[in-house]
C-alpha cells in the first residue's frame, strides 16, 4: 500500500526525513488490511503480508521491491492509496515499473473517484492507465470491499474497474484507522489520523468531497472513537488530524466530545486538529465542549471575505458578520484559529485580494493563513463545468495542488494572478503582523500555536517553495527518481548543488528561528502583555456594521449589510449584532 507524493518544479519527489501530515487513506486502509487479515479472507492456508509506505516520508524503491518478492512465491498487489489529482503522475510512473516486473497494480483514491463520479468518460490519463492493465479502485473500501479485491487478485481475476462511487458505504462498526509507531514516527511531532465521519452537505463549486464523499454523511460511532484513542495511546499516541469536512455536521458530534471527556477523566486526553464550518459556534456548546474534549486547533473554509465571491462559488454557508464572532469564541477556549483563503474568484484584483488581506489582518484574530489558488479539481463541479465547456485546464495533473494555477482568470492575466498569490503570502506574513499575532496569543492565551510554528509554516513556503501543508523536516532529494522525461543531473553537479541548498535552507530557517525568539522574549517583556487588545479581538458591537472594514469595503457587503438592517430591525436588542443570512 503506497501513498504516492508529487513532483515539484524541478522535477523530485517532496520527500522529508519526517513529514507534516498522516495520510488517512493509509491507516484506513490498513486497518481494513488487518481485518482481512484476522478474518482469513484467503482462506486459513494463505498469509497476508502487508506493507504499508508513505511517500511524503518514505523513498520508494520499486527496484528493491520486486527483488524482495519476485522470487519468494508470493502474489504481489500493488495498490496506490488515497492518490490525489497531483499524485496521479507521480503514481503512474511508479506502476509501470511493477507491471513490467508482472506484478498487479491498483490506483484508488480522489482522482479516480472524483472523475467516474462527474464525468461521462474517462479522461486521457484514467484511460491510459487503464489500458495498461492498472486497476482502478472507485469509492470506499470498507463493508468487505478490500476482502473482494484481495480475493480476485489471489485468484488473478482482478477487474479492470471497481467502481462503488453509488454505494458509499457504512461507517459505524467498520475497521478502524490505524498506523503503528514505525509509520507515525516519520510524521512530525507524532500526529496519527482518523476520521469520524465523511461526507458534506453543502455544495461548493471547487470541492471534491461532495461528489467523492457524497452529500450524505456518515458517521463513525462514539464506541468506535474510544476504540481507536485507546489503541493508539497503548503506542503513546495521543495526537490527531481529524479529518472529517467539517465536524460540526456531524450529528454526533456531542456524543463524542463527551466520551473524550471521560477518557481524559481517566487520563487518556487527547490533542485534536480539526476543520469546521464558519457557522459552528451557532451549534449550542459545540466550541465549549470541542476545546474541553481536547480540540487545540480548528481549521475553517474562510475561503473570501467577498460576499459576491462566495455566491460566484455557492458557499452560502459563510455568513461574513459572524466571523469575528465565531473565531472570537474559539480564541475564548484557548484553540488555535487556521482559515484558508482561495484566490482567483471573477471578482479578484490584485488590489481586492490584498486590500482583504489587510482587513483579514485587521478585524480577524487568525493565527494563520493559508492561500491557494482556486483550482477547478477533478471531482468538482468547477472541473467539470470546464471541461464540459471546452475551457483550457493545464493537462498536466501534478500541478492541481491548489499551490499552481492550472487554468486563465477572466480578467487578471496569468502573470497578475500568480504575482498576486505570491504578494498575498508576503502581505499576510509579515514580521510586525506575526508579532501581533504572538501578542494575541499571549493576552489571550491559545494551546496550538505559537510564533515559532507561525515563522515556520510561512518558512516552508517561503524556503522550500511548497505550500506549508506539503511541508517537512529536512527535503529530502535523490538523482535517479526525476520525474521521467526530464535529464538525470551529472553527480559531479547534483550532488554539491543539494548539499549547498540544504546548508543554505537550513541558515535560513535558523535565521528565523531566531527572529521568533527574539521576537518572543519582546512580546513577554511588554508590561501590557496580558491586557493587549486590538479591533480583532474587541468583542463584536452593533457599530460593526457601520465601522468594520469587512462589512464596508465591499458592494456585496453593503448591500447585505443594507438588506440585513430592514430584515433584521425587529429583533435586534441594544449591543446585538444583527445575523445576516444573506451574506
Amino acid at each position: 500500500m503506497i501513498k504516492p507524493t508529487h513532483y515539484d518544479d524541478d522535477g523530485y519527489p517532496i520527500q522529508w526525513l519526517r513529514s507534516i501530515i498522516p495520510s488517512n487513506t493509509l491507516a484506513a486502509l490498513n486497518g481494513l488490511a488487518e481485518d482481512c487479515i484476522s478474518g482469513e479472507v484467503l482462506g486459513a492456508d494463505v498469509e497476508i503480508r502487508p506493507h504499508v509506505f508513505d511517500e511524503t516520508n518514505a523513498r520508494i524503491r520499486p527496484d528493491r521491491i520486486i527483488s524482495q518478492f519476485q522470487d519468494d512465491g508470493s502474489k504481489v498487489l500493488v495498490a496506490f492509496a488515497g492518490v490525489q489529482s497531483n499524485q496521479f503522475p507521480r503514481a503512474i510512473d511508479l506502476a509501470k515499473q511493477f507491471l513490467d516486473a508482472g506484478f498487479m497494480v491498483a490506483i484508488g483514491g480522489f482522482h479516480v473517484s472524483g472523475c467516474l463520479a462527474m464525468l461521462k468518460t474517462l479522461p486521457p490519463d484514467i484511460q491510459a492507465a487503464k489500458d495498461m492493465g492498472i486497476t482502478l479502485f472507485a469509492g470506499e473500501a470498507e463493508e468487505g470491499r478490500l476482502g473482494q479485491v484481495l480475493r480476485d487478485a489471489d485468484n488473478g481475476q482482478l477487474k479492470p474497474i471497481y467502481n462503488h462511487m453509488n454505494d458509499l458505504p457504512s461507517l459505524e462498526l467498520q475497521p478502524h484507522p490505524f498506523l503503528d509507531l514505525k509509520l507515525i514516527g516519520r510524521v512530525q511531532n507524532d500526529f496519527s489520523s482518523f476520521d469520524l465521519g465523511r461526507g458534506c452537505p453543502y455544495q461548493c463549486s471547487f470541492c471534491t468531497i461532495i461528489n467523492v464523499q457524497g452529500r450524505k454523511s456518515r458517521f463513525r460511532s462514539a464506541d468506535d472513537l474510544e476504540a481507536i484513542v485507546r489503541k493508539n495511546a497503548a503506542q503513546g499516541i495521543h495526537k490527531f488530524f481529524v479529518t472529517d469536512d467539517d465536524l460540526a455536521r456531524n450529528k454526533r458530534w456531542e456524543e463524542f466530545f463527551d466520551r473524550l471527556i471521560e477518557l481524559r477523566k481517566e487520563g487518556l486526553g487527547v490533542e485534536l486538529f480539526v476543520q469546521v464550518d464558519m457557522l459552528c459556534h451557532r451549534i449550542d456548546g459545540f466550541i465549549e465542549k470541542a476545546c474541553k474534549a481536547g480540540v487545540t486547533r480548528v481549521f475553517m473554509g474562510l475561503e473570501n471575505i467577498n460576499p459576491e465571491n462566495l455566491l460566484a462559488a455557492n458557499k452560502r454557508q459563510n455568513k461574513i458578520t459572524e466571523y469575528r464572532l465565531m473565531m472570537q469564541e474559539w480564541r475564548q477556549y484557548g484553540a488555535a484559529l487556521y482559515a484558508g483563503y482561495i484566490i482567483g474568484f471573477p471578482g479578484d484584483t490584485k488590489d481586492s485580494v490584498l486590500r482583504d488581506v489587510e482587513i483579514i489582518k485587521r478585524e480577524l484574530p487568525l493565527d494563520v493563513l493559508e492561500f491557494f489558488y482556486l483550482t477547478p479539481l477533478p471531482g468538482s463541479a468547477d472541473h467539470k463545468k470546464l471541461a464540459e465547456g471546452g475551457v483550457w485546464m493545464d493537462p498536466d495533473m501534478n500541478k492541481y495542488d491548489l499551490f499552481h494555477r492550472v487554468t486563465h482568470h477572466p480578467t487578471m492575466s496569468d502573470d497578475e494572478w500568480e504575482d498576486t498569490y505570491r504578494a498575498a503570502w508576503a502581505a499576510f506574513f509579515t514580521d510586525e503582523h506575526i508579532e501581533t499575532i504572538g501578542r494575541r496569543a499571549v493576552a489571550q492565551p491559545v494551546k496550538g500555536v505559537n510564533v515559532d510554528e507561525v515563522y515556520e509554516f510561512f518558512m516552508s513556503y517561503q524556503i522550500e517553495g511548497v505550500h506549508p501543508l506539503e511541508g517537512g523536516v529536512l527535503r529530502r532529494k535523490y538523482r535517479r527518481d526525476r520525474r521521467p522525461g526530464l535529464p538525470l543531473v551529472n553527480p559531479l553537479i547534483f550532488y554539491p548543488v543539494h548539499a549547498f541548498e540544504t546548508i543554505t535552507k537550513l541558515l535560513r530557517y535558523a535565521l528565523g528561528y531566531w527572529k521568533a525568539h527574539r521576537m518572543h522574549k519582546r512580546i513577554h517583556a511588554r508590561p501590557d502583555k496580558r491586557t493587549y487588545r486590538d479591533v480583532s479581538t474587541t468583542p463584536p458591537r452593533t457599530s460593526d456594521i457601520d465601522e468594520l472594514s469587512l462589512l464596508t469595503e465591499t458592494a456585496g457587503a453593503r448591500g447585505a449589510i443594507r438588506r440585513s438592517k430592514v430584515q433584521n430591525a425587529a429583533k435586534s436588542g441594544a449591543g446585538e449584532v444583527p445575523m445576516l443570512d444573506s451574506a
